[in-house]
């Protein structure tokens, strides 16, 4: 990219190259990474997740002859060319099955979208547990909405897309990614009921408190459709059978003692152990956050990694040396983030001692023979928007 160009019109050039037009116009939608709340939003509970400054950006224009052609700038191989009236859930499309499944979705909830030529390129990492599906979701839904002058809110089309990666994909996904892609605001942490999808945005100033928030993605690359994710959601569903309650949501954090008494295996009562105490410690951290006391989130977030990793069982060793190393160079406190089983941990640490902790964590992962983390800074940042 050259030092006068910008990122739309880098993708703008590229889709007229491609396609020989140029676009309509350009969005953005970022990826995400959840500040606590794990597991908790397809049971209807609570989640508090940031907008990253990585996004997905996709230069779009209409068509009229019912032709979808995709093509990304970031895998090799030819433009996709579809149907817009023959796309067929879990129909084998590969990555184009993400913005595919938008159209699909759209479609099916009886809103005109008659095709489209799409370019996208995204800076968010894959297989990183960051959202980088939902941000190529919310991005095409975002787009399509705009061309199409559908009267869809930034809510509804995070449910639509939430719908395509569920139902077209075929991955049981909650809708916490595809809302903090559509609707986190700079600057904010979003506060999600994930059962009447009702949004709060908190403040989140951390270099104002003289902190940072890490993002350390191991490079473990972990897959949301290999089963281990569907494993812990039927768990957590068999729980609030065996308790007779819709969801785990309906279980108060006080019953907790006496109802994992009441389930049937230890792998249900991991499960259901971990969604109500991350319920309460969403909670913990909003009147933390409310309060002014961000420095008293750090344990808040080491807990709830202990809960995941030894009651969900979801973390793995490249995780557990990031927080373990990091909090014992001094971080205030470290989770995994995200589906787990690989991809990335976030780390609250004051600046004064984020070099060492950084350092700490890279020279743990060479000791132990591992490829090199990737660690940035995770900056609350915009929502998904219309760049050109």
């Amino acid at each position: 990219m050259s030092e006068r160009s910008t990122p739309a019109e880098e993708v703008g050039a590229a889709f007229r190259e491609l396609y020989g037009y140029g676009p309509e116009g350009v969005w953005a939608a970022p990826g995400r990474v959840n500040l606590i709340g794990e597991y908790t939003d397809f049971n209807e509970g609570f989640v508090m997740p940031l907008a990253l400054p990585h996004t997905a950006v996709a230069a779009v224009s209409r068509r009229t002859d019912g032709v979808l052609r995709i093509h990304s700038a970031d895998i090799a191989g030819p433009v996709v060319e579809l149907r817009a009236d023959e796309l067929e859930p879990l129909s084998g499309a590969g990555w184009a099955a993400y913005p595919a499944g938008v159209a699909w979705a759209l479609r099916e909830a009886g809103h005109a979208v008659p095709g489209a030529d799409i370019h996208l390129t995204s800076t968010v990492p894959t297989g990183a547990g960051l959202s980088s599906s939902a941000a190529l979701e919310v991005v095409t839904a975002l787009a399509l909405r705009d061309l199409y002058e559908l009267p869809l809110s930034l809510p509804e089309l995070a449910a639509l897309a939430q719908r395509a990666e569920n139902a077209f994909v075929g991955v049981p996904c909650g809708i916490m990614d595809q809302t903090a892609s559509a609707c986190c605001v700079e600057g904010h942490v979003l506060h999600l009921d994930a059962r009447d999808l009702t949004t709060r945005h908190i403040p989140f100033d951390l270099p104002a408190q003289g902190l940072r928030l890490l993002v350390v993605d191991t490079r473990v690359k972990h897959a949301l459709g290999d089963g281990a994710y569907a494993e812990r959601r039927a768990g957590c569903e068999r729980g609030a059978r065996e308790l007779g309650v819709r969801t785990l949501r309906e279980l108060p954090y006080a019953r907790l003692p006496d109802a994992l008494g009441e389930l049937s295996s230890e792998t249900v009562r991991g499960c259901v152990r971990h969604v109500v105490s991350d319920n309460e410690r969403v909670a913990r951290v909003a009147g933390l956050l409310a309060a002014g006391d961000v420095r008293g989130v750090g344990p808040v977030l080491t807990e709830g990694h202990a809960s995941l990793r030894d009651d969900l069982r979801v973390s793995c060793a490249e995780l557990d040396l990031v927080v373990d190393t990091a909090v014992s160079a001094g971080a205030l406190g470290a989770r995994m983030t995200g589906g787990g089983f690989g991809g990335s941990a976030i780390v609250l640490a004051e600046e004064a001692v984020l070099g060492a902790v950084s350092k700490a964590v890279a020279v743990a992962f060479e000791r132990s023979g591992w490829a090199s983390p990737r660690i940035f800074e995770a900056a609350p940042s915009p929502g998904a928007r219309r760049l050109a």
